[in-house]
């Protein structure tokens, strides 16, 4: 668990931008301890821990790449050169020796024969009986891979602190490695507040509606290298509130809550945190999502995230998640987004970061409709879009940047 000092988060300022709440994570959250040994599959979505060197070259060894002619390209003279065709290597067979002016079949993946630096694709052959005609000009070592191409033996194929995907999996795997040493997953507890709240599958009392943050939070969480626990609802009691944090504060690395964080009298959370004596309360430049809390209750890190379910992603995206990752000991990993023409005119203040719901086609088109509080906004687009603090009107046809749903949820 990452034991962090009451007044680490400290910061004097009224609202802060994107860029310094991430700059302020990762300058002063530190990685938790811990790391274990996985084997490849379950290492899927980890962080890993040391940097992986390869223990062989990739490819181990040199071949062709294509289905071919292996030859020695010193062979070739300044006219068409005739070289008797000498045997025949596909991928799996051991390495031969090319016989002195004579070309070889390879197949894809074979190892080059002892001699051969070059082979010509066999869509471009001219074959004469049992010899190959090559034509002037052909580039040396065409067509081959050489051994190391890929990851040259003792380089370092990942970097540690990397979030391990598909990808890298695979790496590791063509690497050889059957187990990856990783670091532990972060254990986050996961709060929603509010006696307004009833839990799916519950019957809902007078005025309650179904929690949907909670579900929604541990869906994101499930994309970082964490373990998540659900703590369920916390009632608008004070004391409760503090309570529940201090008992969850000593068995998570970092406590995640919506609601409770604004000014009202039934908002306990940010008064549960300040009670500790560590509470940096941020309000964010954005909309939709000013209203969050930052804290540290036992030395753990608690961020209380808004209630409105547009305005918690919002959140969760420049806040848990660079958390998170940072805690986890992973490398920087920014929101992916791209650029596209804007279908649309839009009127914003100047000095805060505004995140529209759009679709896309040709251009971004916004969400007809754009209340924090509604959830089909953002099962019924595609995007952020986002406008930076010193944009005021946006003209359609204006480059707007995007941050696509299907890469972040």
């Amino acid at each position: 668990m990452a034991q962090l000092s009451d007044d680490c988060f400290a910061f004097g300022g009224q609202l802060l931008s994107v860029e310094a709440a991430a700059a302020m994570i990762a300058e002063r959250i530190p990685p938790i301890e811990g790391t274990e040994t996985l084997p490849l599959m379950a290492a899927l979505g980890r962080v890993l821990a040391g940097g992986l060197v390869a223990r062989s070259p990739l490819p181990p060894f040199f071949n062709s790449a294509v289905d071919g002619y292996a030859f020695a390209h010193a062979n070739l003279g300044e006219g068409s050169t005739r070289l008797p065709l000498a045997g025949r290597l596909a991928a799996g067979d051991a390495a031969q020796p090319l016989p002195p002016g004579t070309a070889m079949r390879v197949l894809t993946g074979a190892p080059m024969p002892e001699g051969a630096d070059t082979v010509m694709m066999q869509e471009d052959a001219v074959l004469e009986g049992d010899a190959l005609l090559l034509p002037p000009g052909l580039k040396r070592g065409a067509n081959c891979r050489p051994a190391g191409e890929d990851v040259p033996l003792g380089a370092e194929a990942l970097p540690p602190g990397t979030l391990l995907t598909a990808p890298e999996i695979g790496l590791a795997a063509a690497l050889g490695f059957a187990t990856l040493e990783c670091r532990r997953p972060v254990r986050v507890g996961v709060f929603s507040t509010g006696n307004e709240l009833a839990s799916p599958g519950l019957p809902l009392g007078p005025a309650q509606t179904y929690d949907s943050n909670r579900f929604t939070l541990m869906a994101m969480l499930a994309r970082l290298p964490v373990a998540v626990s659900d703590l369920g609802i916390l009632p608008d009691r004070a004391e409760a509130t503090r309570a529940a944090l201090d008992r969850a504060s000593r068995e998570h690395d970092v406590l995640i809550t919506s609601g409770g964080v604004s000014a009202g009298e039934e908002d306990h959370v940010r008064a549960a945190i300040e009670s500790f004596g560590s509470l940096v309360f941020w309000r964010l430049a954005v909309k939709p999502g000013r209203p969050a809390a930052l804290g540290v209750v036992n030395g753990t890190p608690v961020l209380g995230l808004p209630g409105n379910p547009v305005a918690a992603v919002v959140c969760f995206l420049h806040l848990a998640r660079p958390l998170v990752l940072r805690l986890a000991g992973a490398l920087d990993r920014p929101l992916p987004r791209f650029l596209v023409p804007a279908g649309f005119t839009h009127k914003k203040k100047q000095g805060r970061r505004e995140y529209l719901r759009v679709r896309l086609g040709a251009d971004a088109q916004r969400f007809e409709r754009e209340g924090a509080g509604l959830l089909t906004s953002l099962t019924r687009s595609d995007a952020f879009c986002e406008l930076p603090e010193e944009m005021t009107r946006l003209e359609p046809g204006t480059l707007v940047q995007v941050l696509p749903f299907a890469a972040i949820f």
